[in-house]
């Protein structure tokens, strides 16, 4: 089926063109953390040979990620932590019982091979897109791969390991005075919300589901501490929520929020468990009612950074990640699902939207208005889009080095002729550095997250050991996939609060100030596409859907998990056979 049967223009503010970067790598669908698990990378495939077949590709502008280095994660997880993730293998982890525990790595988190490859990848892309963003050079950025959500400085969660949203949330601070993170998973923004809960300058909105449910954060009343009081938004809803109910909180919070905020960046996590029919979730939304919230955000025209998350039913997954790439290049996309790599997966309707069961909705039209009002109500406590005072802008992330390839070898960036979109491109390797653990960092562990992420944010001193000065950066990446979701039950996470007071009272670590990068080389990145710009494919790569097992959710069983999770996670309930 060919992409002009496929495609129809959308009407309106939300049909303006806009400049699209998309994040891929044809690699990310291989890992696999494990029979059984229902964390499946495979799902990235699946979406981009879907969007390719509808002819979207024509109208993004395709990056692969150059893989985050060290030390680009470092700037907001601990070296210790990092050192494990690149060194710890299937082979080697039993070697390694207590830093398996102390790290949460285990069953939810498992080590599987190429973990470390996968983290580069996803944090590349999500870090990648930030830096596209700041330099003007899209209005759109997308990494499905990213938006893992639940990591923390020091720990992995909930299928997470590294936390890509918050260093691309710190990229985007470098040029940007407030920055809005939106998280329409259905699990709580956990990681994010930490991260930023004692500053200004990130505001963060999580709508999920609250009660006995992972990860157990995420109350109406958690609104920030100190200069982030009332900068973190928490809508609880119960389970069967539909489109409309979604709508009626969405639509005026946000427009709110837009108004007294007024962010220089959006952040959107797209988490798809929010779906109906997802294996681990409850809610009862439609592909169109996930989407609306996409084509919402695009029609303020704000620079916006949209990324992957939960979804575990995969052909979902995929269903709605397409359509909502249409959403974000301004086409409507048939329901009439084109022959694709994995149309069998589809049937027997083989269409691209989804029917909504008739669960019970048990978000009553009062609790709905009630939360409304309750937020509303913070929200007019928030002072009028913050200012941020003058300091030095922390320097772009820096490319791998140069010895790799010799700068004339680099094609200019450009696109490509005829329909496939052009591709940057990058150094053809990279070298790994491995980073020493610092011991205090280490200390500080979960508990000087907010504080020292909040420090990283406003572009000041140091606090609970986060390494690097004002501002923070990351790097995008090259290839290879990441995971998703926390694993400790809520019994067991003390909350944020008493985290962020606990970070308080600790002896903020001295942070060195990161010296300003030379004008010559700061206007040669923004030259070359940014300090991240990743390499646009080849239509070869672009239009593959490349390596790797078809049928992704059967891998073998190498690499799966070690069983050392310290906690059963309520993510992990249910029939999870594959």
């Amino acid at each position: 089926m060919t992409s002009t049967g496929t495609l129809c223009n959308l009407a309106g503010p939300e049909g303006r063109k806009k400049r699209v970067a998309y994040f891929y790598d044809p690699d990310v669908g291989n890992y696999y953390y494990g029979q059984g698990h229902p964390m499946k990378p495979h799902r990235i495939r699946m979406t981009h040979s879907l969007l390719m077949h509808y002819g979207l590709h024509t109208k993004l502008e395709i990056f692969k990620p150059f893989p985050a280095r060290d030390k680009d994660m470092c700037r907001f997880h601990s070296d210790d932590y990092v050192e494990f993730l690149r060194t710890v293998t299937p082979e080697n982890q039993h070697e390694q019982l207590r830093m398996l525990k102390r790290f949460n790595v285990g069953e939810d988190c498992p080590v599987f091979d190429g973990l470390y490859q996968f983290c580069q990848t996803y944090t590349g892309g999500s870090v990648g897109g930030a830096v596209k963003l700041n330099h003007g050079h899209s209005d759109i950025a997308i990494n499905w791969a990213g938006g893992l959500h639940h990591a923390k400085k020091c720990e992995a969660s909930g299928f997470c390991y590294v936390n890509d949203i918050v260093l691309a949330i710190l990229e985007l601070l470098k040029y940007h005075a407030r920055v809005l993170y939106i998280d329409i998973d259905i699990h709580h923004g956990d990681g994010v919300e930490e991260a930023f809960y004692t500053t200004d300058r990130v505001m963060t909105v999580s709508f999920h589901k609250f009660g006995d449910y992972f990860p157990g954060t995420g109350d109406l009343r958690d609104t920030g501490y100190g200069k982030g009081k009332h900068y973190s938004l928490n809508v609880p809803l119960h389970d069967g929520i539909d489109d409309d109910s979604y709508l009626s909180l969405f639509k005026p919070l946000i427009s709110k929020v837009m108004d007294v905020f007024q962010p220089g960046a959006v952040v959107l996590q797209c988490g798809a468990d929010s779906l109906s029919g997802d294996r681990l979730g409850c809610f009862n939304l439609s592909v169109r009612g996930h989407s609306e919230c996409v084509r919402f955000l695009r029609s303020f025209n704000v620079p916006l950074l949209l990324l992957g998350g939960g979804g575990y039913t995969i052909r979902n997954v995929a269903r709605c990640w397409c359509y909502e790439t249409g959403v974000a290049v301004g086409l409507e996309l048939e329901d009439r699902m084109p022959f694709n790599d994995y149309y069998e997966y589809f049937g027997p309707d083989y269409t691209l939207h989804i029917t909504p069961s008739n669960m019970e909705n048990q978000n009553s039209r009062a609790y709905l208005d009630s939360v409304r009002t309750r937020l509303l109500e913070n929200l007019s406590k928030l002072q009028h889009a913050p200012s941020v005072p003058f300091h030095a802008r922390a320097p772009d992330t820096q490319l791998p080095d140069e010895e790799e390839e010799e700068a004339d070898t680099r094609p200019d960036d450009r696109e490509a002729d005829g329909d496939a979109p052009a591709v940057l491109e990058g150094p053809a390797a990279v070298k790994e550095e491995g980073k020493t653990g610092s011991k205090a960092a280490a200390a500080a562990g979960t508990a000087g997250v907010g504080a020292a992420a909040a420090a990283a944010a406003g572009g000041g001193g140091g606090g609970g050991g986060v390494t690097g000065g004002g501002g923070t950066a990351t790097t995008e990446g090259k290839k290879r996939p990441l995971p998703e979701v926390s694993g400790r039950p809520p019994a067991s996470r003390p909350p944020v609060k008493a985290k962020v007071e606990a970070s308080l009272k600790a002896e903020p670590a001295s942070i060195p100030a990161r010296p300003a990068a030379p004008a010559d080389k700061q206007k040669e990145d923004l030259i070359r596409g940014s300090s991240l710009s990743n390499r646009l494919m080849t239509p070869g790569e672009a239009t593959a859907t490349t390596g790797g097992e078809k049928g992704g959710e059967k891998g073998s069983e190498k690499g799966a998990g070690s069983g050392l999770s310290r906690h059963a996670s309520p993510y992990r309930q249910g029939n999870l056979a594959d």
